[in-house]
Order: C-alpha cells, then sequence, then structure tokens
C-alpha cells in the first residue's frame, strides 16, 4: 500500500501520522467504525528503525529490547 496523502505531526520527539479524518491511517472508517480494512498501525504496536529508515514491526517488548541491545 502506498500512503500519498497524510501529515505528519511532531510535538518534541513525539510524532504521528494523520489522514483526512481522525483515526483513518489506524484503521477507523470515515464513519467512525474501527476496524477497516487499511491501517498503518494500531494501538500498542512496536517499531524499531532499522539502518535503512525502514520501521519494523516487533511482536513484543520483550523482543525489541533483545533486538536493540544485540544490534548496539
Amino acid at each position: 500500500m502506498l500512503w500519498v496523502d497524510y501529515n505528519i505531526s511532531q510535538t518534541g520527539s513525539n510524532w504521528r501520522v494523520e489522514g483526512d479524518w481522525p483515526g483513518e491511517v489506524m484503521g477507523v472508517t470515515r464513519e467512525g467504525v474501527v476496524g477497516g480494512k487499511s491501517a498503518l498501525y494500531k494501538p500498542g504496536e512496536v517499531y524499531i528503525v532499522n539502518k535503512d529508515g525502514w520501521l519494523v514491526k516487533v511482536d513484543d517488548v520483550a523482543k525489541l529490547v533483545y533486538t536493540y541491545e544485540n544490534k548496539l
């Protein structure tokens, strides 16, 4: 999927991707129904940025810590 119509808002070191309506990128339909088919990310998901700039989803926080520590 190619996301081309979005905005990125940043406050300090925190940022989020915003679509045409609140929650669009998190799978909320225009009508406000949660669970739409195209979600960029969902609450609780954890990602780590690799050396090429890709955000790679990890299954749990323990795996995230293990992976990060072994890459130093």
